[in-house]
């Protein structure tokens, strides 16, 4: 008794202690079972299992905060606890424990259909075997044996964190992560896959029964079936796989040439069942029946298309142009046309080795007008264009020549008429010829036929508007001498014709060449034909020049020559200057056009002659002075400077220094002009080498063109 008082003693001293840390409810471990043992023993008698009346509230204090804190627990649901580590009262169901039907689960863990789900939570205080192990122990036994493990640990059993040992309850060992690493088939995550997707992998094949590896499939080549025999059914999923391993190792094309092979066989095999029972059908079915006649359409592109295929099986290889080459055009590649009113001269000079091109033309292409467009010369064309020349244009379907105006467009809109293009600018060209539509592309070359230097394009533009006409105008200065001055008026011949020409420029503005201005007024009746009076702001000379500037309109030759080169050999209209040198003949000068020397007598004005009483009035820095002449020299001019001995030195001194220096500047010159001429000569010697080598590298650089522009010709003639 002494030895178990004392060990009483010992255990009751570890026990208030046990029993003060459990009063707090901070732990719900295994380690607390001893502690809710040793609470059930008070400290005066250890013999006695009632305890006695003043400390019955210290009983199962261990449990009674495990079950208070797995309440308060109970109210708020935590998904991470769920998954990773659960309370004891909201426990996970695992897959066995459902399938094995225990009833101590609730409602929730009969329903052995719903496979989707990933957990299943218990219903706490459920009346199952949570709730029977705990209620069914005493009230001072020991505790250990009546108390439910799950919740006094407060870790599930399929807690992923932590494991109880299998020896004994009260201890823990920490959880084993390997099993969890390892890879494989047989894994433990591949165990769970399922758990994470809708549904399972082989939901709807029965347990235990393994996916068939190879099905029925059949050697293409020798006709040879390999598989289970023709005892058993042969299903799509066969199919796919013999054809999944006949594709091992093929590429990406070579799978859908293999694939494509195969539907053709399906097809053509189809379609030739289908034509025999057609065709028995047809022999029992009413031959004016409209089904047969349809059938029978079908049959016949059926027949095409196997005669297609065949084609393409024999010329796929070698591809269309050796079928071309070997059978010629087929029916579809090729059109007839009727062309009505064709000349006989075509026919003759038709060549059937060059291409005829054929197209056409809208109603509105074969009307005629003038065509403005936005033209440019080309930058590799050597001259510039002048207007009135004839040009071969190249718009939309035709070739004709016409003869263009070049114009540009002033700020007020006015088309001012150029004599030549511009060197690198944009202008206006009106030419006459089809309408076409705006932004068609237009070109232009000088000549078709003979030697042609340099580039052959002469100009590139787009087709702007079409009129039946358009304004454009040049400058006309008209000139005129007066012959008869007043004080601001004047009587001037010369610049017009006849009286109507004045009355159509009555009112016009005219300047003279000192620069003043004046106006037309009327014709007058006297003197020569076309003479008028204008006035002027000021008095003017008989020596003065009046003239008039004008805009005269410019007319626009409505030339149309199409190129009918394969009608008959085609002859475009010739400048002047190619006509002069083909025939050699001299050009004609006029005399009115020749430069001559400007020769502009000099004018001797009058003496200005102020009056004496004006000048008297003028300030002195505005008087006329005039300097008298002296008939008599002066006096100074007539003394005579005779110099002193000392003067005379002074100056025979200054006037050897003027000669030292002018020796010197002698002496510089001449050597400046010598070595100039030394550099000179130098550089012309170094000017005379680079000149001999830039023409070998000339020489070279067009021998390579040459031979590059031969080896060019002769693949042309060969294709």
């Amino acid at each position: 008794d002494g030895d178990g008082d004392g060990d009483g003693d010992s255990e009751g001293s570890q026990t208030g202690d046990d029993t003060d840390d459990d009063s707090e409810g901070s732990s719900t471990d295994e380690e607390e079972d001893d502690d809710v043992d040793q609470d059930s023993e008070e400290k005066g008698d250890s013999s006695d299992d009632t305890p006695t009346e003043g400390t019955s509230w210290k009983k199962d204090l261990s449990k009674k905060a495990a079950l208070s804190y797995l309440g308060r627990e109970a109210s708020n649901i935590n998904l991470q606890e769920m998954v990773y580590g659960v309370s004891s009262n909201y426990n996970i169901i695992s897959d066995d424990e459902e399938e094995a039907g225990s009833n101590t689960l609730g409602d929730d863990g009969g329903d052995s259909d719903s496979d989707d789900e990933f957990f299943k939570v218990r219903k706490p205080g459920g009346g199952g075997e949570e709730s029977g192990t705990s209620s069914s122990g005493g009230g001072g036994g020991d505790v250990g044996d009546n108390h439910d493990p799950r919740i006094v640990s407060g870790l599930g059993e399929n807690d992923s964190s932590r494991m109880r040992s299998p020896d004994d309850g009260s201890d823990f060992v920490n959880f084993d992560i390997n099993p969890w690493l390892e890879e494989g088939e047989d894994c433990l995550l591949e165990s769970l896959r399922d758990k994470f997707v809708t549904g399972k992998w082989d939901n709807d094949k029965p347990e235990g029964e393994e996916e068939e590896t190879f099905g029925d499939f059949e050697d293409l080549e020798t006709g040879e079936k390999f598989g289970p025999g023709p005892g058993q059914d042969d299903n799509d999923s066969g199919d796919d796989s013999d054809s999944e391993g006949m594709t091992e190792g093929m590429t990406d094309q070579e799978i859908r040439d293999f694939h494509a092979k195969e539907k053709a066989k399906q097809k053509s095999s189809f379609d030739g069942d289908y034509d025999e029972e057609k065709k028995v059908g047809n022999a029992i079915d009413d031959p004016n029946d409209e089904n047969a006649e349809n059938e029978y359409l079908e049959s016949l592109k059926r027949q095409k298309e196997a005669r297609l295929q065949r084609n393409r099986e024999e010329f796929g290889e070698e591809g269309e142009r050796s079928r071309l080459r070997h059978e010629g055009f087929r029916q579809g590649l090729y059109c007839r046309i009727r062309i009505d009113a064709v000349p006989a001269n075509f026919l003759e000079s038709f060549d059937p080795h060059m291409p005829l091109v054929l197209g056409g033309l809208t109603p509105q292409e074969t009307n005629f007008g003038l065509v403005r467009c936005r033209i440019k010369k080309h930058r590799w064309h050597k001259r510039i264009l002048k207007c009135n020349d004839p040009l071969v244009f190249s718009v939309g379907w035709r070739r004709f020549q016409s003869i263009p105006v070049f114009s540009t467009e002033d700020q007020n809109g006015r088309h001012r008429y150029l004599k030549y293009t511009p060197e690198h600018m944009h202008c206006f060209a009106t030419f006459y010829g089809p309408q076409v539509p705006p932004n068609t592309g237009i070109l232009a070359i000088k000549k078709l036929t003979g030697n042609i230097e340099g580039f052959r394009i002469a100009a590139t533009g787009v087709a702007l508007e079409l009129n039946a006409s358009f304004h454009v105008v040049k400058k006309l200065k008209l000139v005129g001498t007066p012959f008869k001055i007043y004080k601001n008026t004047a009587f001037v011949t010369g610049m017009f014709n006849s009286d109507l020409e004045v009355s159509r420029f009555e009112g016009g503005s005219i300047k003279t060449v000192s620069g003043v201005r004046g106006q037309i007024k009327k014709a007058l009746r006297e003197g020569q034909p076309g003479s008028f009076r204008a006035t002027f702001e000021d008095k003017i000379l008989m020596s003065d020049i009046v003239f008039c500037r004008t805009w005269m309109p410019v007319d626009i030759k409505q030339y149309y020559n199409p190129v009918t080169h394969n009608v008959s050999k085609w002859r475009g209209m010739k400048t002047k200057a190619q006509l002069q040198i083909e025939t050699s003949t001299p050009i004609e000068v006029k005399a009115d056009s020749i430069y001559k020397p400007i020769e502009r007598p000099e004018r001797k004005f009058k003496k200005l002659h102020v009056p004496k009483r004006l000048e008297e009035a003028l300030p002195f820095a505005s008087k006329h002075k005039d300097e008298t002449k002296h008939k008599k020299k002066s006096y100074a001019s007539k003394r005579a400077v005779v110099m002193e001995a000392p003067e005379r030195k002074k100056q025979a001194f200054v006037q050897a220094l003027n000669s030292i220096r002018n020796e010197k500047v002698y002496i510089r010159k001449t050597r400046n002009a010598e070595r100039l001429l030394a550099k000179q000569k130098k550089n012309s010697q170094k000017d005379e080498a680079m000149e001999e080598n830039r023409k070998a590298n000339k020489k070279r650089q067009y021998r390579a063109d040459g031979k590059r522009e031969k080896i060019r010709e002769a693949k042309r003639q060969k294709s």
